[in-house]
């Protein structure tokens, strides 16, 4: 069930949540996505399987007519890799297990065409930084500012990737701006943060969109998956790479993000209102050294306390200390013990993912109750300005932070 095959003419986010993927629902006489469990189907024709093989194998298009293999794909799946095309804007999307399955096989994908050199922009998710600079899959990474990217591509240069805005500070890069720097070279852009509710990269100039389907997609905490948005001409290579290395995500995954994504922007703008308001209410705080919310919005909320931060994470009560984000429950962590954990120090520490840097994730919960939690966990034993000095923590001008509640 490819993008191109829906008839619908809506274009708002709000309707194509609702409305993408399902269309065919009412003829079919189902209001509810139906769940396809089925890991392979019958077929007394293996003349013609072995020709629609044929054509997968070398051409990477879905096969028409019934579905033959789990692996090479589900309607059920179909259904959620339709809508999310339609959200982004793109000609197709493809699924996966999870999001880090889905970056391997952007990454699979354009090595088997020869080439294995990325240009990134930190701060990644911690686990995409990881997996660039191991060399896992035997990508080389050169690591650039937004400004030094197009002098840092080499005719090697499989792709350029970012992730705006960033996880877990909430830095934000000119699309746009990138997109023009890497000329021919595919741009790659995190979406998980933003979601096409607040920003669709493609039309600043990005080829493909990522997201980690396990948080805002899904919303609801209870399930994993990943996904790429991007054209039908690269999405056939996803679909070879995952049908070889069997990456796919498995049928009810894809029914809870069909669901997650009909709720998807009212979710989104939600949580958004409530952290733009705890966002200025930290920064007017004298315990918050400092604190990050993109211009774009978001629900997300990164800030740098005076007292300790893990004395921070020990005090919620009814924000949950846990990693991940995008639930419609407030989640806390503490990004260079947990999720950039696997980022060395130094590199951590030139992404401004400063050991005093919390990254909250706000849910669907009353602001007033978020907050009081906020407060009385951030009461700890302040530390002085002084030894924040010593510890090479650069404390702002409060003038700074009043600016923000203005954002």
């Amino acid at each position: 069930m490819d993008a191109d095959t829906t008839n619908a003419t809506a274009t708002s986010v709000d309707t194509l949540a609702v409305h993408a993927g399902r269309e065919d629902l009412a003829a079919l006489g189902l209001h509810a996505p139906p769940i396809d469990l089925s890991t392979t189907y019958p077929s007394y024709d293996s003349r013609a399987e072995a020709a629609r093989i044929d054509a997968f194998a070398a051409t990477g298009e879905a096969p028409e007519g019934p579905p033959v293999y789990g692996r090479l794909g589900n309607p059920t799946v179909a259904r959620f890799e339709t809508a999310l095309a339609r959200l982004e804007d793109t000609e197709a999307a493809v699924a996966f297990a999870s999001g880090m399955a889905a970056l391997s096989a952007v990454l699979l994908a354009q090595h088997a065409t020869g080439l294995r050199h990325v240009v990134a922009v930190r701060p990644l998710y911690g686990c995409s930084d990881h997996l660039l600079t191991a060399g896992l899959l035997g990508s080389e990474v050169t690591w650039a500012d937004p400004e030094g990217v197009a002098a840092a591509i080499r005719p090697d240069t499989a792709l350029v990737m970012v992730e705006s805005p960033a996880n877990p500070t909430l830095a934000e890069v000119d699309l746009a701006a990138l997109a023009e720097a890497c000329g021919t070279v595919p741009l790659l852009v995190d979406n998980t943060f933003a979601t096409p509710v607040l920003q669709r990269p493609v039309h600043s100039g990005a080829r493909l969109v990522l997201h980690s389907a396990t948080k805002y997609l899904g919303g609801h905490g209870d399930v994993l998956g990943g996904v790429v948005a991007c054209d039908e001409a690269f999405a056939r290579r996803l679909r070879q790479i995952r049908f070889a290395t069997g990456g796919v995500l498995h049928p009810l995954a894809g029914y809870l993000l069909l669901r997650g994504l009909s709720t998807l922007p009212v979710r989104v703008r939600a949580a958004s209102a409530s952290a733009a308001s705890l966002a200025a209410r930290l920064a007017a705080d004298p315990r918050v050294l400092r604190v990050h919310y993109p211009k774009l919005g978001g629900a997300m909320v990164a800030f740098e306390t005076r007292t300790d931060p893990h004395e921070v994470i020990a005090r919620v009560r009814l924000i949950t200390p846990a990693v991940s984000l995008g639930s419609v429950d407030s989640l806390i962590q503490h990004p260079a013990s947990i999720s950039h954990r696997i980022v060395p120090e130094d590199d951590r520490a030139s992404a401004g993912v400063s050991e005093r840097l919390l990254r909250m994730s706000v849910g669907l919960e009353d602001t007033e109750d978020l907050w009081r939690d906020l407060d009385q966990a951030l009461d700890g034993e302040p530390v002085h300005p002084t030894r924040l000095l010593e510890q090479g923590v650069q404390v702002p001008d409060r003038t700074e932070d009043a600016e923000f509640a203005g954002v």
